[in-house]
């Protein structure tokens, strides 16, 4: 028996798999054994074919290859070169001990070329972690390279793999791929007016808050959302490396290329619940994790499903999302920043005095009541973004631009990440809870009795109690203060009651 190594994925983990090869006698047959999907069973045609493409005809024995561990669903066409490699060293045309310290995925076509596969990055952590090389298809080359604590092996053909393991041509390492530089993005210089919104726009991507814009047909919400990326600082190497690893298993990775960038994600309000917080075949992931460490932007909020809305509570609490499935229970990070824009009703012209409408004012009550309270209570911040005037536009564009703010937040972030040295898993404000958050944010004399006060007049729940206490930090730190003050406190609160529902 031959043995051969490779990966199948829940969630963002690749478990290790080993392909196991037996050529036995008895009459010629090839099975695959071990939970295997469509696609993995089909492996032995795409084999037979390759092996074919290269002279090398299959005896006429029994081969059966057992995926172990054999209760685990195997899904995928990436089980294709390893099954050809354990096939190959129980043939004695590969030696045993080289093929069992790799780790092996990729597909293969009925020549024998290697066809680029999903998943390649989280694969290069596994093979690290078992203390193992990695080969995969050329084209995952540059992207598994990116890991850099195992050596990646990149092939372009099955042919090229006998090479390399029998020492005729030794392939050379693969080198990361290409860093992408962030692109001149849209700046806020383009927005007039608004100078309330923008405000919330920079509070939210200090501190990471979500943020909910209320206002009718534009007056500028969603062009505010377009530039909440230019504000935002670029991905730290650990959070690139989370959000690359989401993506390279929706294939989203190009040329193997790792993105500095903030994610920001803009699904369409028709969304079903899988594409939104994932599932679907194979449990993958939805929009909340493709957005991991950026931005997910919800505009007309409240025409998405019920349904829909309502499973996003968890995630933005938690920060990760397991989607369960009778075949599947895997888990997603999911570390978002929300921005959510809503029409005041409707028509969305309410509160227009040009435009009278006989149903005001509990249309606006009906449509925004589609938020529930408790989703509600987990959004951070709240602006009512007004129609721009005329005059408004007539005015040259503003002074600040997208650098200015972003500088600031830059400099808040630092704040954030030397105050959270030594807690794992908390990066920014919006992640502290608990005593954690009431030492770092508790306010001064004056601050804690407008807190109370406010308390008490608009009813806040001990979830929206310490919210305002997060985004007040987060305004202390904007203005590099080490204490929250009542001016903090008051600001925070201002952002919490503006759209008439206060929780």
């Amino acid at each position: 028996m031959a043995l051969a190594h490779t990966v199948a994925f829940e969630g963002v983990d690749a478990r290790p798999v080993e392909v196991q090869c037996a050529v036995s006698p008895g009459l010629p047959a090839f099975s695959i054994v071990g939970l295997p999907d469509k696609a993995v069973s089909e492996a032995r045609e795409r084999v037979r074919a390759a092996l074919q493409s290269m002279a090398i005809a299959l005896p006429s024995k029994r081969i059966t290859i057992n995926l172990s561990p054999a209760d685990l669903p195997k899904e995928g066409s990436h089980f294709d070169l390893p099954i050809a490699m354990a096939l190959l060293a129980a043939l004695e045309i590969l030696p045993p001990e080289e093929v069992d310290q790799t780790v092996a995925l990729g597909e293969l076509s009925l020549d024998g070329t290697l066809v680029p596969v999903i998943g390649a990055l989280p694969a290069a952590v596994a093979a690290a972690a078992g203390n193992r090389s990695l080969l995969c298809p050329k084209g995952c080359g540059p992207e598994a390279a990116w890991v850099g604590a195992t050596t990646v092996f990149a092939a372009d053909s099955l042919s090229a793999t006998v090479r390399h393991f029998t020492g005729q041509a030794i392939l050379t390492p693969a080198s990361p791929g290409e860093v992408v530089h962030r692109s001149a993005g849209k700046d806020l210089r383009d927005v007039k007016g608004q100078e309330r919104a923008k405000r919330a726009l920079e509070i939210a991507a200090a501190g990471r808050h979500h943020l909910l814009m209320v206002g009718s047909p534009g007056s500028g919400k969603s062009m505010l959302a377009a530039r909440m990326p230019g504000i935002l600082p670029p991905l730290s190497a650990v959070e690139a490396l989370e959000t690359s690893m989401i993506h390279s298993l929706s294939g989203l990775l190009d040329e193997g290329g790792i993105s500095r960038d903030r994610p920001f994600r803009e699904p369409h309000h028709t969304a079903s619940m899988a594409a939104i917080v994932g599932g679907g075949r194979g449990a993958k992931p939805g929009e909340i994790s493709l957005a991991h460490n950026g931005v997910l932007f919800m505009d007309e909020f409240p025409e998405f499903p019920r349904q829909v809305l309502e499973t996003l509570r968890q995630p933005m609490e938690s920060g990760d999302v397991v989607v369960a499935r009778a075949n599947a229970h895997v888990r997603y990070p999911c570390r978002f920043l929300m921005v959510a824009a809503a029409n005041p009703c409707k028509c969305g012209h309410l509160g227009d005095p040009s435009r009278a409408c006989a149903r005001a004012p509990g249309c606006g009550e009906d449509y925004l009541g589609r938020i529930s309270g408790p989703l509600l209570d987990r959004i951070d911040l709240r602006v009512e973004v007004p129609p721009v005037a005329f005059t408004d536009l007539d005015l040259p564009p503003p002074t600040e631009d997208s650098a200015k703010v972003a500088a600031r937040v830059a400099t808040a972030r630092d704040i954030q990440t030397r105050r959270f040295e030594g807690h794992s898993g908390l990066r920014v404000n919006a992640d502290a809870e608990g005593t954690l958050l009431e030492e770092i944010a508790r306010p001064d004399v004056e601050g804690h009795a407008l807190l109370r006060k406010v308390s008490q007049t608009f009813g806040l729940s001990a979830r929206g109690y310490h919210r305002v206490l997060r985004v007040a930090r987060t305004i202390a730190d904007l203005d590099q203060s080490p204490d929250v003050r009542k001016p903090h406190i008051a600001e925070a609160v201002s952002f919490r009651v503006s759209t008439g529902r206060n929780t």
